[in-house]
């Protein structure tokens, strides 16, 4: 590393620290090798330890490069796989030994070291996706989060499906049903399944639990040659507390602040204040982004960064929301086409504006007050809908302050909260009706749109990272017929602009009928200078033979959709011809058209002028 970079690096200012430190694969003359670098400035008499040498602590010595803590070691004639960990004298003088922070791939759990693996190398074939992605402002975009290891369970021998086996049902299923990306939870090195990988051990380390670094290059070359985009989950808040691994690294609290270190998970904060952490966690994304061609960053937990623990009474935390700012500052600046994404359920303002305009500089972020106020209104008794009305209204009061996504994520489906089908009142055949609902909802609102996996199933067991989905689920009409409406709506949200050009511009979105509280009967229209949609939803079980919409602008009316319909398991009440307008709407609109609006229904019509 030259000496500008290394500076770069304690300073806080370099996404490339992985290209220097962890263990690469270098030739020196005719002879290969592996380059051992280790940022450890607590530590003395420094060792690595592995497979070649016996684990014997005696063998590889590290010099140290300079007094800013850094060592380094090359080795000729290793290869991929080996084992191996750091064997070092701490601060508080005990010897210990430690997986490598920078390594990119580790032993599968219950195992704790580190594993030689040369990631460069790989054969993409992905051009014309790289060559034309965005980062979709102005795009449809329908995200698909997944934990890969529980989507389809495991496979023989109770060995879990690598990624490129994965691929294999993973992308014609995506295409299938329309989702414009995938969302992965955490595919770094974490040593409790049950942490999802939100408590990692190793940032640069890709999860052995499904394979290698190639392997997961060649599930994302799969999924980009088939037009779907790949976004990734990042927690850069926490780490696992596993003594072998970063925490108390050198002795003298590396990665960890001395003084505020717990986590509300039992896991450590990092110290986002001091500038080599900002470098190490920096360059880990930069890794995934540059080596694995990912195309999105979703940051977990984001209000714990910037409010300490999350509580805004504690204060803000500036050193946490300088490495938010400098984080997305020099991903946009070296990818101008990857998203950045903030999981923030804050009202910390201006999120998603840039840091030119006193932003934080994401792209995107999670509207979690949505999610909660449209699950409570869903939950209730129809009869008591009209008292909680401005549940479905609040949203829109707020929605330009930022470029919101719209989640109904993993965290929604665990931990006793139920499915999103058993947060639904009614019985059996009520909830079906009212998750169609709500899904139209979900399509209709501004924002781009994110379903956790066994969301288009319909299922009502709550997930668990143990087992599969149920996908037996899709033998029941009512399960398979969902499946396909979720199919439907990705087909219908990709072909209308309407529904996703200048989406976050509020002239571009009308309520029509905001104040039915008695009847709980809601209609808006989104337009642009192409078309213009009608969006109408019956929120009780109601039934309404005629009942009359306002809207703005004369023509035919033709509906494009109906939640109704008898292909989603609905009584069939839709509109089969195009409306008419008539003068003197209701609501004071210049304009109204009278529809048939089943129970529990939601339309989407189109104007034909």
């Amino acid at each position: 590393m030259a000496y500008g970079l290394l500076l770069d690096f304690l300073y806080g200012q370099t996404i490339d620290s992985y290209k220097y430190f962890g263990a690469h694969f270098e030739k020196r003359g005719r002879i290969k090798g592996v380059m051992f670098r280790l940022y450890a400035p607590g530590a003395s008499d420094v060792s690595v330890i592995g497979e070649w040498n016996n684990w014997d602590v005696t063998r590889d010595k590290l010099g140290k490069v300079d007094d800013s803590g850094v060592w380094e070691l090359f080795i000729p004639h290793l290869n991929n796989y080996e084992s191996y960990k750091y064997h070092f004298k701490n601060a508080q003088g005990q010897y210990v030994d430690k997986a490598d922070p920078c390594a990119f791939f580790s032993e599968l759990r219950p195992n704790t070291c580190s594993r030689l693996f040369d990631y460069q190398g790989f054969k993409w074939s992905d051009e014309a996706w790289m060559s034309t992605r965005t980062r979709n402002f102005d795009k449809a975009m329908s995200i698909y989060e997944m934990h890969i290891g529980s989507w389809i369970g495991h496979g023989d021998n109770d060995r879990y499906y690598s990624y490129e086996e994965i691929a294999d049902k993973l992308v014609p299923y995506l295409k299938g049903m329309g989702f414009t990306h995938v969302e992965f939870m955490p595919l770094i090195q974490h040593p409790f399944d049950g942490s999802w990988g939100y408590q990692a051990t190793g940032f640069y380390s890709v999860d052995s639990r499904y394979g290698n670094p190639h392997q997961l290059m060649s599930l994302v070359n799969k999924l980009h040659n088939a037009g779907i985009g790949v976004i990734l989950d990042f927690a850069p808040v926490h780490f696992a507390n596993d003594s072998w691994a970063l925490k108390n690294f050198d002795g003298a609290y590396l990665f960890e602040s001395s003084e505020y270190n717990v986590s509300p998970w039992g896991s450590s904060y990092f110290d986002l204040g001091k500038d080599p952490v900002r470098s190490f966690l920096m360059s880990a994304i930069n890794y995934f982004v540059s080596e694995y061609h990912i195309d999105g960053i979703r940051v977990d937990a984001v209000s714990n960064m910037l409010f300490y623990e999350g509580n805004k009474d504690r204060g803000r935390n500036e050193g946490a929301i300088e490495f938010l700012k400098r984080l997305n500052c020099k991903i946009h600046d070296r990818h101008c086409s990857v998203m950045m994404i903030a999981e923030d359920s804050s009202d910390f303002p201006r999120v998603t504006k840039p840091t030119t305009e006193d932003g934080i500089g994401f792209d995107y972020k999670w509207d979690l007050g949505w999610m909660n106020d449209t699950l409570k209104y869903y939950s209730k008794d129809p009869i008591y809908k009209k008292y909680e009305h401005n549940k479905l209204t609040f949203s829109m009061a707020y929605y330009w302050n930022e470029n919101f996504m719209l989640p109904f994520s993993h965290d929604e489906v665990v931990h006793g909260k139920g499915t999103l089908m058993n947060k639904l009142w009614g019985d059996y055949t009520q909830k079906f009706m009212q998750f169609r609902n709500l899904l139209t909802y979900q399509y209709a609102h501004p924002g781009k749109k994110l379903n956790f996996m066994g969301n288009e199933l319909g299922t009502f067991d709550e997930w668990n990272e143990v087992r599969s989905l149920a996908w037996n689920l899709k033998q029941y009409p009512m399960h398979d017929s969902l499946s396909r409406m979720f199919r439907d709506l990705n087909e219908i949200y990709k072909h209308h602009t309407a529904m996703y050009l200048n989406e976050y511009n509020p002239n571009n979105f009308n309520w029509l009928m905001v104040d039915n509280a008695d009847q709980s009967v809601f209609a808006f229209e989104r337009f642009n200078e192409d078309e213009r949609l009608l969006f109408v939803f019956n929120m009780t079980s109601n039934f309404y033979a005629f009942i009359e919409i306002p809207v703005t602008e004369p023509g035919w009316y033709e509906e494009i959709f109906n939640s109704d319909k008898d292909i989603y398991s609905g009584a069939n009440q839709y509109n089969g011809a195009a409306c008419e307008t008539s003068p003197n709407g209701p609501y004071g609109r210049p304009h109204k058209i009278t529809i048939k609006l089943a129970s529990f229904g939601a339309c989407i019509f189109k104007l034909r002028k």
